[in-house]
């Protein structure tokens, strides 16, 4: 299914090179409501399962949480089956013709946290497992509400909080890798040489989402800053010269 994910969005942009790009409003709007709507049940079933299940938010191992560990391992195969449905975002992101957010980070974040959980699901199902996809479930209720606001070009000046956004997602990053990292220092029995895969994996994403972070709300501004002044010094006058000799010229007018 990857291979295929991939090869999709190769042949899609092929398709799409000589084509109108396609507005998809009423699809990405059922999408994203569709997408948030699931992302806020998994968010309230793991929970509500891991707190009935007397989970330890330290360490939690595989078996000894009895009905919870199954009630969690459902919820898991519901958040696994949700990475292969997003695969539309980049499928989405073709049919518009929107290849600049078609990144490395976007397809590597797609690809593998796909693969990685179907891993999850035939290994380590529930226990400390549930951390992760707790914080992202709640970050897609944001993220995806996003998306379906942004459809409506109306709501688009409601819409200031995009950085916010990347900066919970990093937030979710740290905080994923602090609690996988206690259950090193204090184990419970969960294996350890996922913990240490899920610690490294997450550190590529704090790395690639930091590198965007960066680029577009950091470096982009400073370079638009930075070619603005160059254009108001161009013939060595800058408007801050102008503005004070009208204001000079209007007195000795006056």
């Amino acid at each position: 299914l990857t291979v295929l994910y991939l090869l999709l969005i190769w042949l899609g942009n092929r398709c799409m090179r000589n084509r109108p790009a396609l507005s998809l409003r009423g699809i990405l709007t059922l999408y994203n409501l569709g997408i948030t709507l699931l992302s806020a049940y998994m968010l309230a079933e793991l929970i509500l399962s891991s707190w009935e299940g007397g989970y330890n938010l330290q360490c939690q191992d595989l078996t000894s949480a009895g009905e919870a560990d199954i009630r969690v391992a459902r919820v898991l195969w519901w958040y696994y089956f949700s990475k292969l449905i997003e695969f539309l975002d980049t499928i989405f992101f073709v049919l518009r013709k929107k290849t600049s957010q078609i990144t490395f980070l976007h397809v590597y974040h797609h690809a593998s946290m796909f693969n990685i959980w179907w891993c999850v699901l035939n290994w380590i199902p529930c226990g400390q497992s549930f951390f992760g996809p707790t914080l992202n479930s709640f970050i897609h209720v944001l993220m995806y509400s996003y998306y379906g606001l942004s459809v409506f070009p109306s709501m688009h000046r409601h819409l200031w909080w995009k950085k916010y956004l990347t900066q919970a997602q990093l937030v979710q990053f740290l905080l994923t890798i602090t609690h996988t990292m206690s259950a090193v220092v204090r184990p419970c029995g969960f294996p350890f040489g996922c913990l240490i895969f899920q610690s490294s994996y997450m550190m590529t994403l704090v790395i690639l989402f930091l590198n965007f972070y960066i680029q577009t709300y950091r470096k982009k501004p400073m370079k638009k800053a930075m070619e603005e002044a160059g254009k108001e010094v161009k013939n060595g006058f800058s408007k801050a010269y102008f503005s004070a000799a009208n204001g000079v010229m209007s007195k000795k007018a006056q």
